[in-house]
């Protein structure tokens, strides 16, 4: 195995409150005052949604409001909320976390996706946008994805999107009370170019019928072009 000469590597940029514009969502840096209604009512009566969130469930929209402007404030993480073209209301969040850049190391984490936005294409373009801004933009050269090893659907998740499996971290964190052994993945610039093509051609409008359904799956797509 040869690896890239260094020595002129730079360090990346931290990433900065920014707007990020896709066809079918739109990601802005959270802010409680404007977010937390459209928040609390795509997770009211879904307490699920929290299950391997490190925060949550909560018990009012006033709680809910406390903990965005918590995530807001804090500065070991970038939070966007994710703004949909469909609703035009945020219908979840995201964050970039444990944040490097003198390695070029970066993760997507804290991750909230609402029943209304779950498996759908803005979800998908909203995770593009996030790995096109870090990589293209901001010049990290790992990206990072970690979740709970019980949690499937994540683990799923990060395979389609073109996360590699690199291991789990046997009894890594207690969460709620819980142990949580990780899973961990992730995506190298090196591998970027395979993966922005793989995401494009999936999002591209011919790829859906009139009902919006899919013609040609993002791993199909991926796979083909391996």
């Amino acid at each position: 195995m040869t690896f890239p000469d260094l020595k002129q590597w730079k360090p990346a940029a931290v990433p900065r409150p920014v707007t990020l514009y896709g066809k079918t969502v739109m990601l802005e840096p959270l802010n409680a005052e404007l977010h937390t209604a459209d928040v609390w009512q795509a997770v009211h009566g879904h307490d699920e949604v929290w299950t391997y969130l490190a925060d949550g469930p909560y018990a009012s929209e006033a709680d809910l409001r406390r903990a965005l402007e918590e995530k807001q404030a804090g500065s070991n993480a970038q939070f966007f909320a994710l703004i949909t073209e469909e609703n035009g209301r945020a219908e979840g969040y995201a964050s970039y976390m444990r944040i490097e850049p003198a390695h070029g190391v970066i993760e997507v984490g804290n991750i909230l996706l609402t029943p209304t936005l779950q498996r759908t294409r803005a979800a998908t373009e909203a995770m593009y946008l996030m790995a096109l801004h870090v990589i293209e933009d901001l010049g990290y050269r790992r990206y990072e994805w970690k979740c709970n090893a019980e949690n499937e659907p994540s683990r799923r998740a990060a395979l389609r999107l073109g996360f590699t499996f690199e291991g789990i971290f046997r009894q890594h964190m207690v969460v709620k009370g819980r142990n949580r052994d990780t899973a961990w993945f992730a995506m190298l610039n090196s591998e970027w170019p395979a993966r922005k093509r793989a995401f494009e051609a999936w999002l591209d409008p011919s790829n859906f019928d009139d009902a919006g359904r899919q013609r040609v799956s993002l791993g199909e797509i991926a796979g083909a072009g391996s």
